[in-house]
C-alpha cells in the first residue's frame, strides 16, 4: 500500500478496509506528503468514516512513499491561517483530537505507522493517535519557530505531557531534527522497527485490538484519555458505572461463554 503515487497534485487520503480495520493512507509522495486543504478535508472524512461505520473498530494511519509527511504545504495553508480558518470542515471528527468547538472527537483506537521525514503536522498527527510504530529511518522535527509560527496541532500540549516541559521545549524551541530512538526515549512512539516493517507491525497491532470486545476497548481508551486530560480522580469516578454497563452487554456474556467453552470469543460490539 505504500508504493503507489497520488494521481492528484493536491494529494489525497486513500482508505482501504481490512476486516474490522480501516487503513488511512496519506498520498502525496511527490511532495513528501505535504498537507493541502484537500488532504485535511479528506483526512477528517476518513476519521469520521471510522467513527460512523459500526463494522470498523480500529484505524491505522500510514503514508505512501518514503516519508510520513513533511508537514503543511504552506503556500496553500497560509491563507487559511491568516483568516483564522480550519482546513477540516466543522462537524467532522478532528484528526488531531483536540476537543475544539464544532468538531467531534474520535473514540475508536488509532494506530499510526510513520517513516522517513515526520515533521510538524506529522508529529502532531502521530501524537494524536493512540499507539505509534516508527521506522528506524524516521527524522522528526517540530520546526514551526523557523517559519515564524507556532505549533497549534497539539505538539505544545502532548510533547510536554509525554516527555516533560524541558524535553518538549528543547525540541520545540530549537526546531532540531531528532531520530526514532530519541522519539522512543521521549514516549512519542511506542516501538521502533526496521524501515519497511512499520505498517505491517501497526496493522498487526490494530488487528489484535480489533478482535477484542469493541465496547470494552472504547471504554478503556476513553478512561485513559480522561485520566490524561482530567486526572486520575475524575477517571476513577466512572469505574463502577462503566463496569456495570459493560458487564450487562452481550459481549460480556460472550466473554464468559468463550472462557467456559475454551474457544476464542466472537464479539459483536453489543
Amino acid at each position: 500500500m505504500t508504493q503507489a503515487s497520488s494521481p492528484s497534485p493536491e494529494g489525497s487520503i486513500d482508505c482501504e478496509v481490512d476486516g474490522h480495520v480501516l487503513l488511512i493512507a496519506i498520498n502525496r509522495p511527490a511532495k513528501r506528503n505535504g498537507f493541502t486543504p484537500k488532504m485535511f478535508r479528506e483526512l477528517g472524512e476518513a476519521y469520521t468514516r471510522l467513527e460512523d461505520d459500526p463494522a470498523l473498530r480500529v484505524g491505522v494511519l500510514c503514508a505512501k512513499g518514503d516519508h510520513f509527511t513533511a508537514g503543511l504545504d504552506l503556500p496553500t495553508i497560509a491563507p487559511l491561517m491568516q483568516r483564522g480558518e480550519k482546513a477540516v470542515p466543522l462537524g467532522l471528527v478532528d484528526p488531531l483530537n483536540l476537543g475544539m468547538d464544532g468538531y467531534r472527537r474520535r473514540v475508536k483506537p488509532m494506530v499510526a505507522a510513520v517513516q522517513g521525514i515526520t515533521y510538524t503536522l506529522g508529529i502532531e498527527l502521530m501524537l494524536a493517535a493512540d499507539i505509534v510504530i516508527a521506522a528506524d529511518d524516521c527524522r522528526f522535527s517540530q520546526l514551526e519557530v523557523q517559519r515564524g509560527i507556532m505549533a497549534t496541532g497539539g505538539a505544545t500540549l502532548r510533547m510536554a505531557e509525554r516527555a516533560g516541559a524541558g524535553n518538549a521545549l528543547l525540541h520545540l524551541l530549537t526546531a532540531d531534527v531528532f531520530d526514532a530512538q530519541e522519539a522512543l526515549r521521549l514516549n512519542f512512539v511506542q516501538r521502533v522497527v526496521p524501515a519497511g516493517q512499520q505498517l505491517a507491525t501497526a496493522l498487526q497491532i490494530a488487528q489484535t485490538i480489533a478482535v477484542q470486545a469493541p465496547l470494552a476497548v472504547i471504554a478503556t481508551r476513553q478512561n485513559v484519555l480522561k485520566c490524561v486530560e482530567h486526572g486520575p480522580i475524575v477517571a476513577m469516578q466512572e469505574f463502577i458505572t462503566v463496569q456495570q454497563r459493560l458487564s450487562a452487554s452481550a459481549d460480556a456474556a460472550e466473554g464468559v461463554r468463550s472462557f467456559v467453552e475454551k474457544r476464542p470469543a466472537r464479539f459483536s460490539g453489543k
